[in-house]
C-alpha cells in the first residue's frame, strides 16, 4: 500500500468513526481473544475468510484471498491445513469471505465463496460459488460448483463480506470503502441467471472487511482492521432492522491484516484469523462468550 493510499484510508477511517453511534461499552460479553494456533502453511498466505465447518465441528473453511488457485482451505482448531479442496475451472479473481448454510438439496450444508472484491470498482458483476460442504475424505476436486452472478443494484463497489441469514435463507452482502458501508440483501431463492443485490441500508461504519450472522440467526458480527461490531435480536427483528441499531463494541486483538471473522456454532463465542503481513504469520483466535453477562 503506497503512502498516498495509506493515508486516505486514514482519513477515511477518521471520518467514519465521527459519524458513528456512540454506544454503552460492553465488551465484557466476550473476554478477550485467545490464540489456538499460529497457521503455518505456505501456500496459505492471505486467509481472507472463515467458518466454522458443519460437518467437521471445531474445523474452519477458509481461502487466499485475489490471485491464488480457486480452493478452500479445511483447518482444524489449531490452525493446521487438515486439508485443501479445488473447485475446478473456478478463478479467484478476488476471493473476500466465506459463508455456509442450506441450499437446494434439504438436510444438506452448503458453503458460499464471495468472489465480491473490487478494489477498483470496476467490475459490473460478482460472482458467488456455492457448493456441497465436502467431508474431509472426499475427493480434492470439486467438481460440481454452482456460479450464482450477482449485481449491485447501485453499480461497481469493493466489497468484503458475505453473510449467510439461516433464518431467511437471504445472503447479505456489505461493502467496504465508503466513509458510510452500504448493505445489500439477496433474496432466497437464488434462481435468476443474474441476482439484484438491493441496496436496504447505509451502515455508519468503514472498512468493513468481513462479518457473521450467527447460526441460529439471532447475533451479528461485522469487523474492521481496528474493532468488532456486535448486534443481538431482541425480538423477531430483521437482520436490516437489526443492523440499523446501535452496536455493541467486542474485544479484539489487533491483527496485522484481520480479514475473517466467525462464530463458533455452538455458541459459545467468535474467532479471527489474520493474512500473512508484516513479517508475522496469522493465528487463529477465540473469544470466549462471558457466561452470565449476555
Amino acid at each position: 500500500m503506497n503512502e498516498i493510499k495509506a493515508f486516505l484510508l486514514l482519513v477515511l477511517y477518521l471520518t467514519a468513526i465521527a459519524c458513528q453511534p456512540q454506544s454503552k461499552d460492553k465488551s465484557t460479553l466476550f473476554n478477550n481473544g485467545i490464540s489456538l494456533g499460529t497457521n503455518k502453511n505456505g501456500k496459505l498466505e492471505e486467509a481472507s475468510g472463515l467458518v466454522e465447518s458443519i460437518k467437521q465441528p471445531s474445523y474452519f473453511w477458509t481461502h487466499n484471498d485475489s490471485g491464488n488457485p480457486g480452493a478452500i482451505f479445511l483447518i482444524d482448531n489449531k490452525a493446521a491445513t487438515k486439508k485443501v479442496f479445488k473447485l475446478t475451472n473456478v478463478k479467484n479473481r478476488d476471493w473476500e469471505d466465506i459463508t455456509i448454510g442450506s441450499g437446494p438439496k434439504p438436510n444438506t450444508s452448503y458453503l458460499y465463496i464471495g468472489d465480491i472484491g473490487d478494489n477498483q470498482a470496476k467490475h459490473a458483476l460478482k460472482y458467488i460459488y456455492r457448493i456441497e460442504e465436502p467431508s474431509i475424505d472426499d475427493n480434492e476436486e470439486v467438481t460440481d460448483v454452482d456460479k450464482l452472478i450477482v449485481k449491485l443494484e447501485d453499480g461497481s463497489r469493493d466489497s468484503e463480506t458475505i453473510m449467510f441469514d439461516p433464518q431467511t435463507k437471504n445472503l447479505y452482502i456489505v461493502s467496504k470503502r465508503e466513509a458510510m458501508v452500504m448493505l445489500y440483501e439477496i433474496s432466497y431463492p437464488f434462481e435468476a441467471d443474474t441476482l439484484i443485490a438491493k441496496k436496504v441500508a447505509t451502515l455508519p461504519f468503514t472498512l468493513i472487511d468481513g462479518g457473521a450472522i450467527s447460526p441460529d440467526g439471532k447475533e451479528v458480527l461485522l469487523r474492521n482492521y481496528t474493532d468488532i461490531f456486535y448486534w443481538k435480536k431482541k425480538g423477531n427483528e430483521s437482520i436490516i432492522d437489526l443492523l440499523q441499531t446501535p452496536a455493541m463494541e467486542l474485544p479484539y486483538d489487533p491483527e496485522p491484516q484481520g480479514e475473517a471473522i466467525a462464530w463458533s456454532r455452538d455458541g459459545t463465542g467468535y474467532y479471527t484469523i489474520s493474512e500473512n503481513a508484516k513479517g508475522s504469520r496469522g493465528k487463529l483466535l477465540f473469544y470466549k462468550r462471558n457466561q452470565g453477562r449476555d
